[in-house]
């Protein structure tokens, strides 16, 4: 492999960056709950002021989705990560049971390498910085090339504010010559101690290939399935605001929905009603020829677009007021050569029916486990014994019911963790199944005072006799090995 100017620049850049963070991260690591928890207020703090100007220079540099709700994007990513971990103890001993004498004491991991998608630019700087400052880590930023200059805006707003709260210079920093090997340097660098990729799925696998440890989540595929106990208009009005917010750039957004036998026609009708356009088989022919790409990947022209973009790329004439266009598929469609049923990262959805749970939740697994494995499903119902069912047998890492899936998988409208990167968990090639949060940035010394002494240990086994004898017997040997020396020393 031949190295151009612009490549050892780049993994120079890296290099010095790495050493700076790291001399930041020694310093920053004796700092005091207090004191960390007003970087990261002050970093939040920044994060809101600056959410309309990075939401716009995000839309305008990426031609990706909506700024007013990247501006959205932007606050939830600074002050509702921020709040809703102020409260959380990631310093010093952060907890302790008396009863069994055990002692939890946080550890920093060091310098983080931070890999940012072009999808949630400017957001995944502010949620990434806040939950790595917070763990009282560093990090390095790799920019997507394509939203570079907005993501190092985003860096800038940021390491000043930190800095301006009392951290030290270098803690917040991000690499402003892209090339693949800078990045290759950034995770493989022995400095570098965790990696929390976030991006397409070559990254996210050389992420867990570079030998150092990393977080690293693959595409999400969810599928929205409405039961028959739902109410089908309030489902579907879920389903079209999830999917057409920011123009469905975010990984939990519903990529198809599944109507069943029993509300199929409602389903149908509202999908309609509420600005969903049905393909017919010569437009979704059209359609389909610029989802992929030769490589048999997604085409990133079509992300985060609207569907007046999309039709006009495609040719087809779609009413006024569409929302979301909508594919009829089948079951036995589904397979990597079907964009349909994959993620798409556009509003655009497939569109299935089935005859009951089993069968949606059979189909669910065929959509996840064709893309987006242990990532997400969406389930509208108010059928308890349903929810678990479907939940159950779903390959998801999160089933998000009764909630728009993009808002509720990111905990914005839901009670898990605010976040923007989301573990697939084994299923999907991810270390972890939760959205990331501080605590996974973390690791714990344990101290654990004895409870007991060995004896204690041999009586409760019910071996202490045996172990007696057998010590007995090996004492014996050991004695009589010692006379025998003796005798021929003599």
């Amino acid at each position: 492999m031949s190295l151009t100017d612009a490549d050892l620049l780049s993994m120079q850049e890296v290099r010095t960056l790495l050493h700076k963070a790291t001399k930041a991260q020694e310093i920053y690591s004796h700092f005091t709950q207090e004191q960390i928890d007003a970087v990261c207020q002050a970093i939040a703090d920044a994060g809101v002021a600056a959410s309309e100007k990075l939401a716009k220079m995000a839309q305008k540099e990426t031609g990706f989705g909506i700024w007013q709700d990247k501006v959205l994007k932007n606050v939830f990513a600074s002050k509702t990560v921020n709040d809703r971990y102020k409260g959380l103890k990631t310093v010093g001993v952060i907890d302790e049971d008396p009863e069994n004498k055990t002692i939890d004491m946080a550890v920093p991991v060091g310098v983080v390498a931070g890999l940012i998608p072009s999808t949630n630019p400017t957001s995944s700087v502010f949620y990434k910085s806040i939950i790595s400052l917070k763990s009282g880590n560093a990090i390095v930023f790799s920019p997507h090339p394509n939203a570079k200059k907005c993501i190092l805006e985003a860096i800038k707003i940021a390491s000043d504010a930190a800095v301006q709260a009392g951290a030290p210079e270098g803690l917040i920093s991000g690499m402003t010559i892209l090339t693949l090997e800078g990045t290759d340097e950034l995770m493989r660098n022995a400095e570098t101690k965790l990696i929390l990729a976030t991006g397409g799925g070559a990254m996210v696998h050389a992420a867990y290939s570079s030998g150092t440890p990393a977080i690293g989540v693959g595409p999400g595929n969810g599928s929205a399935y409405i039961e028959k106990s739902a109410d089908p208009a309030v489902a579907v009005k879920r389903i079209m605001d999830s999917e057409t917010f920011d123009n469905g750039t975010i990984c939990a957004s519903e990529q198809s929905v599944i109507a069943e036998d029993a509300n199929k026609e409602e389903v149908h009708r509202e999908l309609e009603k509420q600005g969903g356009y049905f393909l017919n088989a010569e437009e979704k022919s059209k359609l389909a020829k610029f989802l992929l790409r030769a490589d048999d990947t997604m085409n990133p022209q079509i992300v985060g677009k609207s569907v007046a973009r999309l039709a006009e790329m495609a040719k087809i004439d779609v009413p006024a007021g569409t929302r979301v266009l909508i594919v009829p598929d089948t079951v036995e469609n589904v397979g990597h050569d079907d964009p349909y049923s994959r993620e798409k990262l556009t509003p655009i959805m497939a569109y299935y029916e089935v005859a009951d749970c089993e069968a949606a939740a059979a189909l669910t697994k065929k959509l996840l486990l064709n893309e987006g494995a242990g990532h997400t499903a969406i389930l509208h119902s108010e059928n308890q014994q349903i929810i678990r069912k479907y939940a159950a047998l779903v390959p998801a890492s999160r089933v998000i019911v009764n909630t728009p899936g993009a808002l509720g998988g990111i905990g914005a409208t839901t009670g898990m963790d605010p976040a923007l990167t989301l573990g697939c968990g084994a299923i999907g090639g991810s270390a972890l199944s939760e959205n990331v949060n501080p605590k996974n940035l973390l690791n714990v010394k344990r101290v654990a005072v004895g409870l007991c002494e060995l004896d204690d240990v041999k009586r409760d086994a019910g071996v202490a006799d045996t172990l007696a004898s057998s010590t007995d017997d090996r004492q014996q040997l050991v004695d009589e090995l010692v006379r025998q020396v003796l005798a021929k020393i003599q």
